[in-house]
């Protein structure tokens, strides 16, 4: 279902995960847990990385997300977005546009 509104920087939106997407997630976030709990592996250092924890990501799940540059003028242009994820980190997340189902974004209902 479409809107007529504008995505512009500083919206939020609610963007669906893909598959891609939460096996990216909680590959970055697995890859911290064993790096921790590994001590053959290289550890995580204080040198500006990001350290991934959070709970599981699931394609289908439903997280808000900020519009950070918008592709055009129109109800109907992409957008680039961070999405806040559950956890301590975000996923960028590029050139999605409004829809339904996985890498789109909704518009929010009002309450």
């Amino acid at each position: 279902m479409s809107s007529n509104q504008i995505p512009t920087p500083g919206r939020i939106v609610l963007y669906t995960l893909s598959d891609d997407d939460a096996k990216n997630v909680n590959r970055r976030r697995d890859d911290y847990t064993s790096a921790v709990h590994n001590p053959a592996k290289e550890t995580p250092a204080n040198d500006g990385r990001q350290n991934h924890v959070g709970n599981k990501a699931e394609a289908g799940q439903v997280v808000p997300m900020i519009i950070v540059r918008a592709w055009g003028s129109t109800p109907s242009s992409s957008v680039n977005g961070q999405a806040l994820l559950d956890g301590n980190d975000t996923l960028w997340v590029t050139s999605v546009s409004e829809g339904e189902g996985p890498r789109h974004f909704q518009w929010p209902s009002r309450a």
